[in-house]
């Protein structure tokens, strides 16, 4: 994915095994070939690299820069390429040069005028895009199905009390699925992310030329259209050298990988503690100690929140004080967003598979429910809708949970709660709360049952969230939808332009 670099020199014919069509014998071979060669990487955009030039010389033909039968031959010469495939290609700086160049090798001098009114700087910067919008879908597919599978397990322990926390200590009691959706939740943010990345990928560059325009008479929005771009970069040296799009769609993979570590470490402590049971498919056991099941793939996932994190860094480091237009360095920058979406979209679709096939076990849920006192809460809040002021509820039963141990039971706890009261409000907390419902409170499922505000873990609310969830779920996959007919039906339409020339 080189510069724009232009052809010069005499033909030599000592030096035909290295001149290209681009460079002839100038600048064609030394030590320095292979380190600025970038054609095995391009690999990945070599089909997108055959649509652009596609669309470019029906283009230039339906704009009469180019003649109608010279285009036949060209996209002729386009047809033999791709059946070669990427492996059969000349050697050359990269998948670019080396597919003009086939092109060349197969039908003549006229090959060379599929390049008229453009540079590799607008090719290279359209194939990218062209490229990375799909695999920007293929994430944001990986996240709705991770989101399905979140919501379809929350609903079926809508109802199974289990403890939460924060900073790892007992905190409040919450439910599986209200666990569960806060996740989906978060990656339904994710999925917003990459489908605005794709918007902002989805413009064409093509007719930046180098960086200054070209004197041609060409149709920009022709090109865009054929090949599914829902604009033009309107400037173009903006259109050459822009590599934004690049680093706001790592930036959302980076956000969800972020988004996979803390699902995968909740779920890791959620294992230890016996509440989720990893499916063999996504565990694995020790070569030494046969009774482990190793959470392995979710650790994993975990960990590839650092490598994508990396990739932005690598990326925005590369870009960082780069003067417009075209400079080589952004060859080194393409590798970091292909890596950060191949990793993040991988470690979303097995961390769904983790979660969908996974299993939860109520009984050892609900036993550590309500450990470390963890309806404190729920007895302040009972407190203080009897009239006490909540920071003189939340002393009386600091001052209960001080002296209780760790696994007093509900009657301990009662006592403690009564002698507290007596501390601080000079008379007996029965005056203020019945003990039917300091009983409740007391309970773990009756404490959750009783925060069913929007969003809390109560049954009731959680269902209530996980519809309105699964309404944003479809919403996104009719975004996705639209996004990827678009890109069928432009693919479509530069099919049967292109046939017009057979």
């Amino acid at each position: 994915m080189t510069d724009d670099g232009g052809a010069g020199g005499d033909v030599d014919d000592t030096d035909a095994d290295t001149e290209t069509v681009v460079r002839r014998d100038r600048f064609a071979g030394g030590p320095a070939r292979g380190f600025m060669s970038s054609l095995a990487a391009d690999e990945r955009i070599f089909a997108a690299d055959l649509a652009v030039d596609r669309a470019h010389t029906v283009m230039l033909a339906e704009q009469g820069i180019v003649a109608d039968d010279e285009a036949a031959e060209i996209l002729s010469g386009l047809d033999a390429v791709e059946s070669a495939g990427h492996g059969a290609l000349p050697d050359g700086e990269d998948v670019h040069e080396a597919i003009e160049s086939a092109v060349v090798d197969r039908v003549g001098d006229v090959g060379g005028k599929m390049h008229t009114a453009r540079s590799r700087n607008d090719e290279v910067a359209a194939c990218i895009r062209y490229r990375y919008r799909a695999d920007l879908l293929d994430a944001a597919e990986a996240t709705l199905a991770l989101r399905e599978a979140l919501l379809d397990t929350a609903a079926d322990y809508a109802d199974t009390v289990m403890p939460g926390f924060t900073h790892r200590q007992y905190a409040q009691p919450v439910t599986v699925g209200h666990f569960l959706s806060s996740y989906a939740g978060a990656v339904a943010r994710d999925t917003a992310r990459l489908l605005a990345a794709f918007d902002r990928t989805n413009e064409s560059p093509l007719g930046g030329a180098a960086f200054g325009g070209t004197t041609f008479d060409i149709d920009r929005e022709r090109t865009a259209d054929l090949l599914g771009f829902d604009g033009v970069v309107e400037n173009s040296t903006d259109a050459a050298s822009a590599r934004d799009f690049l680093v706001e769609g790592t930036a959302a993979l980076a956000n969800l990988t972020a988004t996979l570590s803390g699902l995968a470490a909740d779920l890791i402590e959620h294992a230890k503690d016996g509440y989720f049971v990893p499916s063999d498919d996504y565990a694995s056991t020790s070569s030494i100690m046969p009774q482990k099941v190793n959470p392995d793939t979710l650790e994993l996932a975990r960990a590839v929140a650092g490598d994508v994190s990396g990739d932005l860094t690598g990326l925005l480091t590369t870009l960082k004080g780069l003067p417009r237009a075209y400079n080589r360095d952004l060859q080194r920058a393409t590798p970091h967003a292909w890596d950060a979406v191949d990793d993040a979209t991988e470690a979303t679709e097995v961390v769904a598979g983790a979660v969908a096939t996974g299993d939860w076990d109520p009984e050892a849920c609900a036993a550590d429910a309500g450990a470390g006192f963890s309806t404190a809460t729920g007895v302040a809040d009972a407190l203080a809708s009897a009239g006490i002021p909540f920071r003189t509820a939340h002393e009386v039963v600091a001052e209960a949970a001080a002296t209780a141990p760790d696994d007093a039971d509900p009657e301990t706890l009662a006592a403690n709660l009564d002698t507290a009261a007596q501390e601080v409000l000079g008379e007996s907390l029965y005056a203020y709360v019945s003990r039917e419902d300091l009983s409740t409170a007391l309970d773990p499922a009756g404490s959750v049952a009783a925060r069913d505000s929007r969003g809390g873990p109560a049954p009731d609310a959680v269902a209530d969230s996980l519809a309105r969830m699964t309404e944003t779920v479809d919403d996104h996959e009719a975004e996705l939808a639209v996004r990827r007919d678009a890109l069928a039906a432009a693919e479509t339409d530069l099919s049967e332009a292109v046939d017009e020339y057979a």
